[in-house]
């Protein structure tokens, strides 16, 4: 496992870099050489070579008879590159170790079918519970067609967005805030109600600090449900109206992984009662409005009884300065 941990960590280093590509990490070992660092390589860019290929180029010949670790199945076709698992075979690896086969229909086993036809033994499922939440987005988009929808909350303890008279900025702290630009970074689109466009005028871009933006460009696209303003900050976008599920569809095809839902209430309602939310992200602020004339976190008819809860699990909980992150997924 520590082998496929390497690859798992180079490969979370070039995530904003490579999607819509899958993250990728590979680390290659010199046959009879377990205590070698090993050759570490990550999918170079949008449309650079694989992770595979990366790491083999610097193992060289020491790659010979060696063992390859890698978090996704190499791929067995022509696109943007060719084919890994061709480039395994002639670099004379005789181990491979896969952590998640690939759902993407051009590949979906046959890189390994092609590996193991070769003579190499291929080991799968070593990392897997991990490469599979490092790579949800992309198993999601080729398992459904959609981008993996994330609805990101922010609000104080008792659950409320914003005052009586409107106001919200700031309910949470600097540390949630720039975490919440973070998340941003990692996402396609970024999608709000028209309602939200006209009251707040955001931008929705990423704002964080030079070193972490890394000279690239990874503003998302931004979506509004409904009609923008002409001069709204959020221009250029994308327009929709009509069923969730279809604009889903239609940001899916257009190879966007992962969207993130900003609001407003009704937006954030649509989505929960429609049950496209994949992640909830709250953040929460140690702050109480007290009363029951502050905005909440959704603007419609909800559970009719306890019953009728809808109820999920923690799956993530850190503490970002004063204030809570906390992650739920369905059970």
């Amino acid at each position: 496992m520590a082998r496929m941990g390497q690859a798992l960590a180079v490969a979370a280093t070039v995530r904003r870099r490579v999607a819509p590509r899958p993250w990728v990490g590979a680390v290659v070992v010199p046959a009879g050489q377990p205590d070698h660092a090993g050759f570490v390589g990550a999918t170079d860019g949008q449309a650079g070579p694989h992770a595979e290929v990366v790491a083999l180029a610097a193992a060289g010949d020491e790659a010979r008879d060696g063992t390859l670790f890698v978090t996704l199945e190499p791929c067995s076709h022509h696109g943007l590159t060719p084919p890994c698992a061709e480039a395994v075979i002639a670099a004379g690896i005789t181990r491979v170790v896969v952590a998640l086969t690939d759902p993407d229909p051009k590949v979906a086993g046959s890189g390994i079918e092609l590996l193991r036809a070769a003579g190499i033994e291929v080991e799968i499922g070593i990392g897997s519970a991990e490469a599979g939440i490092q790579l949800a987005p992309y198993l999601h988009h080729r398992r459904t067609g959609r981008p993996l929808v994330i609805l990101k909350l922010a609000a104080t303890l008792d659950g409320r967005t914003a005052a009586p008279d409107g106001t919200s900025q700031w309910i949470t702290g600097e540390e949630a805030r720039l975490d919440a630009h973070r998340l941003r970074a990692e996402c396609g689109a970024i999608l709000v109600g028209a309602g939200t466009v006209r009251d707040d005028d955001p931008s929705l871009t990423v704002r964080l600090p030079g070193s972490e933006r890394d000279g690239r460009d990874i503003d998302p696209l931004r979506v509004v449900l409904g009609s923008a303003p002409a001069d709204a900050a959020v221009r250029p976008c994308l327009e929709f109206s009509g069923d969730l599920g279809s604009i889903l569809d239609d940001l899916g095809g257009r190879g966007i992984l992962q969207v993130l839902v900003e609001g407003g209430a009704g937006v954030a309602h649509a989505f929960h009662e429609a049950r496209l939310v994949d992640r909830y992200v709250l953040y929460l602020a140690p702050a109480l409005f007290g009363g029951d004339d502050a905005r909440g976190l959704f603007a419609g008819s909800g559970a009719a009884s306890l019953g009728d809860l809808w109820r999920g699990r923690i799956v993530d909980l850190r503490r970002l300065g004063d204030d809570l992150r906390v992650d739920l997924e369905a059970n």
